[in-house]
């Protein structure tokens, strides 16, 4: 099949395209590169730089034969939306739309949708599952939220076949594909790049959450893992129209239980320096990925926090 991947110079999005590309199907990257990298498109996928608010460009490509479109392209800095919330709206929930727009217009009905755990905020209970209640605590998780809501009414209205994947902390690295933002701002690059040096210490955003040691809890997924469920659920939409699904391991570390695993993985002391919390910011957030362990039998490979950081680690020394 000939898919558009939008945010394929990504670390999630050119990873997904790898391993679309290495199933056999023709992958075009839309991305204007604000903050991908030219390292991270796949050899064999077909780059086209451009603005997802070009609904000309966005047409004229999808009229070449795509026959679905993966949706990574966005920002995804919560602490950042939560000081410029118009820009993500512009961002992450406009240009969304222009980008749907122009796949109605086109005919192209299949769209995987990379949604967040951010959508459901502080949750009344944990593992959080799909219809837990929507209630985001920073601009990032209503932009994308937003997007949710439109998805459904297209659905609804026009049969717009779509899979919204709300992830939860991503992490981890393939061969010659890992993570690195600029500015980073993730917790585990970040742990990394002091352990190698780049940084003197890592912050600890909060003490006092109410949680066993003070610090914020969050699930982590290997990279790899999400990725298959991309494919599954892109597989999945030609028997049907909608699906929503978590995607996490349903285990849940703090931030200085991440932090002891790095540790632990590269046996560098890597410093704190304890800083105030961030605005917008949930306790804890868990996953439950029951859903669509039953509907689709994906299951995570990487259940272990630090078999994870490992192919980070290895990954981060190789990168820098």
């Amino acid at each position: 099949m000939r898919i558009l991947v939008t945010g394929g110079a990504g670390y999630i999005g050119g990873t997904v395209a790898q391993l679309m590309l290495d199933r056999g199907h023709d992958v075009f990257i839309y991305d204007n590169l604000c903050h991908g990298h030219r390292s991270l498109i796949p050899e064999r996928a077909q780059f086209i730089q451009g603005e997802l608010a070009d609904r000309a460009a966005l047409e004229t490509l999808l009229h070449t034969g795509i026959d679905g479109v993966m949706h990574f392209a966005a920002l995804i800095e919560a602490g950042e939306s939560m000081k410029k919330p118009e820009i993500y709206f512009r961002n992450n929930t406009a240009s969304t739309l222009t980008l749907l727009e122009a796949m109605l217009a086109t005919g192209v009905d299949r769209f995987v949708f990379s949604s967040t755990a951010a959508v459901y905020g502080e949750p009344e209970s944990t593992p959080i599952r799909e219809d837990a209640a929507l209630r985001p605590t920073n601009t990032y998780g209503e932009s994308k939220l937003l997007v949710e809501h439109m998805l459904t009414w297209l659905n609804r209205i026009h049969s717009f076949r779509y899979a919204s994947l709300r992830y939860f902390n991503v992490a981890g690295a393939i061969e010659g594909r890992g993570e690195a933002h600029e500015p980073e701002s993730h917790i585990i690059p970040l742990i990394l790049d002091v352990a190698l040096g780049r940084r003197q210490s890592i912050k600890v955003f909060g003490s006092d959450y109410p949680t066993p040691d003070g610090t914020c809890i969050r699930d982590y997924i290997h990279v790899s893992d999400l990725a298959h469920a991309h494919l599954l659920a892109f597989e999945a939409l030609n028997e049907r129209e909608r699906l929503i699904y978590n995607l996490g391991n349903g285990v849940g570390f703090s931030v200085r239980e991440v932090i002891e695993s790095a540790r632990r993985v590269t046996g560098h002391a890597i410093p704190v320096e304890e800083c105030p919390r961030r605005p917008g910011d949930p306790a804890v957030l868990i996953a439950s990925s029951e859903k669509i362990h039953l509907e689709l039998g994906w299951k995570p490979e990487y259940a272990r926090l630090d078999d994870i950081i490992k192919t980070a680690w290895k990954w981060h020394q190789q990168y820098y």
